[in-house]
């Protein structure tokens, strides 16, 4: 148990044990101005006299107590209990390669794809954490997963183009921002266990262009598939965004022309191979569903569970036993 304010707590017991300490004090008083007067106190045993000082004492001790349950009431008094939520993490990792600036899809194709990921960020509940991974040669972290959904919406707002793409090392770099550590894989091709993660989801927007190798050294097909290993092993799914048209467009990359068209084979793949589904960008209903699909778990986290209310009805519980057992007494309040 916890309070908000020991110190008035600290004040109210000391009254409290001031009040007892009186309480004790008169009492002696009395039974010492009686025995002067030739007055005997009542022995134990039943009768008359024996209630009436049973009445006067409860009536003493349960105001005392009240008082003292009182003061535990306004020192705020809370006690920490575990609480259980469901909750989901989601990764958008966002292409930020030159070839997404072109323009086969209006305005560019990186525009459709911020555009497609915010409406994405819109629908999802408070339960799901989202982070956002912005990727070319290898994996840049822009936001970690969190609650605050507006922190990843100003991330995706930020992407610029350029460099070329690792859609391999986009996979660890996101694997990375759920588990909070390194996921690498061997240059033989070796697959790290990173544990079991059957809450996460990836949502990769690309055009599926893989220009550059991935970690593994192994070649792009490669090193793409064993990313994608990992995350099945970590029962992480996989849902791919297809962002561009198949008829392509020229793009303008350090001085050069190049054509780049949308790659739809290797972002079905990627999903496939991790349970997850193909999207293409223009359709915004794919997209909002795919929330439904992902695995929530329940976690369990502790929350304060305020108690003042309960010490209050119990002060005033003995507060009133207090002043019953005094009008029994004596017929009058004080």
């Amino acid at each position: 148990m916890s309070f908000a304010d020991p110190v008035l707590l600290a004040v109210g017991l000391v009254v409290a044990a001031a009040l007892a300490w009186a309480a004790v004090v008169v009492a002696r008083r009395r039974a010492a101005a009686l025995a002067a007067a030739g007055v005997t106190a009542a022995r134990p045993g039943p009768g008359p006299g024996r209630g009436r000082d049973r009445a006067r004492l409860g009536g003493v001790w349960f105001t005392i107590a009240g008082v003292a349950v009182l003061a535990i009431a306004v020192a705020g008094p809370a006690a920490s209990v575990p609480v259980s939520r469901a909750s989901g993490t989601v990764i958008l990792a966002m292409d930020v390669s030159g070839s997404m600036a072109a323009t086969d899809v209006t305005p560019s194709r990186l525009a459709a794809a911020e555009r497609a990921a915010l409406s994405f960020i819109t629908v999802q509940p408070d339960s799901v954490d989202v982070g956002v991974i912005a990727f070319q040669q290898g994996g840049l972290e822009a936001a970690l997963p969190t609650a605050d959904h507006a922190t990843a919406a100003a991330a995706v707002r930020r992407l610029k183009t350029g460099g070329g793409t690792s859609l391999g090392d986009a996979i660890l770099a996101s694997l990375s921002a759920i588990t909070h550590k390194t996921v690498t894989v061997g240059r033989d091709g070796s697959a790290p266990n990173i544990g079991y993660w059957p809450s996460a989801t990836i949502v990769l927007f690309s055009d599926g262009q893989d220009q550059t190798g991935a970690t593994s050294g192994t070649g792009t097909d490669a090193g793409t598939a064993a990313a994608a290993s990992v995350a099945e092993k970590a029962g992480v799914h996989i849902d791919t965004v297809g962002v561009g048209t198949t008829a392509g467009s020229t793009v303008d990359v350090d001085g050069y022309h190049l054509f780049t068209a949308l790659d739809v084979a290797t972002l079905k793949s990627i999903s496939q191979a991790t349970g997850g589904t193909y999207h293409p960008a223009s359709d915004a209903s794919e997209l909002d569903g795919i929330a439904s699909s992902i695995d929530l778990r329940l976690t369990v986290t502790n929350q304060p569970l305020p108690l003042a209310g309960a010490f209050i009805a119990l002060a005033l519980a003995l507060l009133a036993a207090g002043a019953v057992l005094t009008v029994a007494r004596s017929g009058r309040v004080v």
